[in-house]
């Protein structure tokens, strides 16, 4: 199964946009989302075209092929205009022998891990900045990066992961890491 992975949307409409337009040229199964759908909070500015409501509608045009995880800027009243449960703080994807924990990074993260086991995979959004390192007992650590408020002179991108096989794309759909696990 091919996991179209992304983060941080933050209402941005032409972000959002651009991710759904990857979305359809990756072809994937399953579109993971790792927090912070609509809202940005106090701490960063207004996204590009800015439209919450309107992203909320295209977000439930693809509803049954959503998992998702609450951010630390979503809340029970976005859940109220989703018709997709996001309110979770983890999920987990089994890869063969390895679990992929998926969660946003505000509450589980390396400095405060959940509980994993040798080798399982942190994937999580959050900090806005593309990752992928090891930590702990030989556990790895993922981040998409940031589809809408991408820091630290990252990409607007995404990740695939398909075949044991991560992929970080931008938003143009061009591969800048790949790491197989």
């Amino acid at each position: 199964m091919k996991f179209f992975i992304a983060s941080d949307i933050h209402g941005s409409r032409f972000y959002f946009k651009k991710m759904l337009n990857a979305v359809e040229k990756e072809n994937a199964q399953r579109i993971v989302l790792l927090g912070d759908l609509l809202y940005h909070g106090p701490r960063n500015g207004l996204t590009d075209d800015y439209a919450p409501k309107e992203v909320a509608e295209m977000l439930n045009l693809l509803k049954n092929r959503l998992l998702c995880v609450r951010g630390n800027c979503d809340s029970e009243v976005d859940q109220m205009v989703l018709e997709f449960p996001i309110m979770a703080d983890y999920a987990i994807i089994s890869a063969g022998e390895k679990n992929i924990y998926l969660t946003h990074g505000h509450i589980f993260n390396t400095d405060n891990p959940p509980a994993l086991l040798k080798g399982d995979i942190l994937l999580h959004g959050h900090t806005h900045i593309p990752a992928w390192t090891r930590f702990g007992d030989e556990n790895l650590y993922l981040n998409p990066g940031s589809v809408s408020l991408a820091k630290e002179n990252s990409e607007h991108g995404y990740m695939l992961f398909e075949n044991n096989i991560f992929t970080w794309k931008n938003l143009d759909g061009e591969i800048y890491h790949e790491l197989s696990i």
